[in-house]
């Protein structure tokens, strides 16, 4: 992995709470069946790209979730429904995926290597843009490639952080995507997720950090009760309020982490070879992500 890829210190070990117990095995084979459902109806779906309204796909995104046993609770603003928009958000699970989906379709960054995956790769074919993030001499094309998308009056969603963090700690807001915005003059629709237990407390079960495995992270979600995800959408950014992408880039964090950005386990050299561009947003290797938009019902 190049040095200026982005990485979280957070693993399963250190970071995410333990739901193992008997008991729950039944709820747990339930749910994923019913994830399992819903995610291979988005994949015979998926070559209808935008010809599915933005509606159907909000509410298949959401149902992912609540499949998955989690209650969701959206606060905050509505995102425009129409016109360029990026969308920024904090990472801490897969689940960040459709929640964002379910705030407003876009398409999503993902690295190229995600178009050979089984299931994700056939969901992602119709609604990615592909980057090669371990090259870093195509950056410039890739900020305007998202730029352009942003022109023609689409929305992107990216988690500039790029990489799950556990939700206790987090990281900071790689500036490079925002300058895609600036040059395309469209607004930035901040969103700030978290999970909670029963009792309202922050909560790691859904945390997909380290070298977890899809499969563990799902019977972990699966197997908990009384998980709520928290949707926060914050008051836009508009493009000319900020004087370059470095600026708006710290305006956004600051919203959406709520404070001084943690960079724990992150060496100064390596925060300043990586603060350019985020790996692709979404779980894998240190957590460097899967973005895929979720063009289906």
């Amino acid at each position: 992995m190049s040095v200026w890829l982005p990485g979280a210190p957070c693993t399963p070990r250190a970071c995410v709470e333990g739901t193992a117990s008997w008991t729950t095995v039944p709820r747990a084979v339930l749910r994923l069946v019913a994830v399992v459902v819903l995610v291979l109806a988005g994949v015979a779906l998926s070559p209808l790209g935008r010809r599915i309204p933005a509606a159907a796909i909000r509410r298949w995104s959401r149902a992912v979730v609540r499949a998955a046993g989690l209650r969701i609770r959206v606060t905050g603003e509505s995102a425009p429904a129409t016109g360029g928009l990026l969308l920024v958000a904090n990472h801490i699970s897969w689940l960040d995926i459709p929640l964002l989906a379910g705030v407003r379709p876009a398409r999503m960054i993902a690295k190229k290597e995600i178009r050979e995956w089984p299931v994700a790769g056939a969901m992602a074919a119709n609604g990615c843009l592909f980057i090669e993030r371990d090259r870093l001499r195509a950056l410039p094309g890739t900020v305007a490639t998202i730029a352009g998308e942003l022109r023609s009056g689409h929305a992107v969603a990216v988690f500039p952080e790029g990489s799950t963090w556990c939700g206790r700690a987090q990281g900071h807001f790689r500036r490079a995507v925002f300058q895609a915005a600036l040059d395309a003059g469209v607004p930035v629709q901040p969103v700030r997720i978290r999970y909670r237990d029963a009792a309202g407390a922050a909560s790691t079960v859904p945390a997909y950090v380290g070298d977890d495995s899809l499969l563990a992270s799902l019977w972990r979600v699966t197997s908990a009760r009384g998980l709520v995800a928290e949707v926060e959408v914050l008051p836009l950014l508009a493009p000319d309020g900020a004087a370059d992408r470095k600026t708006l880039a710290a305006a956004a964090g600051e919203r959406v982490l709520a404070g001084p950005h943690a960079h724990r386990g992150e060496s100064a050299e390596h925060r300043r070879a990586s603060d350019e561009f985020p790996a692709s947003g979404g779980p894998s290797g240190a957590r460097d992500g899967i973005m895929a938009r979720v063009p289906t019902i």
